[in-house]
């Protein structure tokens, strides 16, 4: 007679909402948004703590071309990788995409694209790869010719 022992398995919280992902060399951000009243937090942190002004203002573009959208949601966005620019252009680039998913509406796709394309299309530009006999992409050992 074994004593069957009940196996619970602990569901995770999933993220309820739309998510998004953009890229700027090694810098990722994810986004997400769902229905709220337009906080916007970057690594649960709000976006008005965010030093520099002019980074804050160039992250908070896609928010000023539609105050309407961004004022009835939400979004969390979460950046690893790359540096404070990258991020930024990364971060900036998710928020547009989210709001885009979110209003469905054409408008403002076709305004974002207008504006800056950048919002809507990631940057394919990444690091060239190092060769051999070289210290990096296109330096090379010099050669003598004597």
């Amino acid at each position: 007679m074994a004593e069957e022992i009940a196996v619970v398995k602990k569901k995770r919280k999933r993220k309820t909402g739309l998510n998004t992902k953009s890229k700027k060399k090694t810098a990722v951000a994810r986004a997400v948004i769902k229905k709220g009243t337009g906080k916007v937090k970057i690594n649960n942190m709000n976006i008005d703590t965010i030093t520099p002004t002019r980074v804050k203002r160039f992250i908070q573009e896609p928010i000023i071309l539609a105050p309407d959208v961004a004022e009835k949601a939400d979004i969390s966005i979460k950046i690893s990788g790359g540096g404070f620019m990258g991020q930024a252009v990364a971060a900036r680039s998710a928020i547009a995409k989210a709001l885009v998913d979110f209003s469905k509406d054409k408008k403002l796709k076709e305004t974002f694209l207008g504006y800056d394309r950048l919002l809507l299309v990631d940057d394919p530009r990444r690091k060239e790869a190092k060769k051999p006999l070289g210290t990096s992409a296109r330096a090379k050992k010099q050669k003598s010719k004597r």
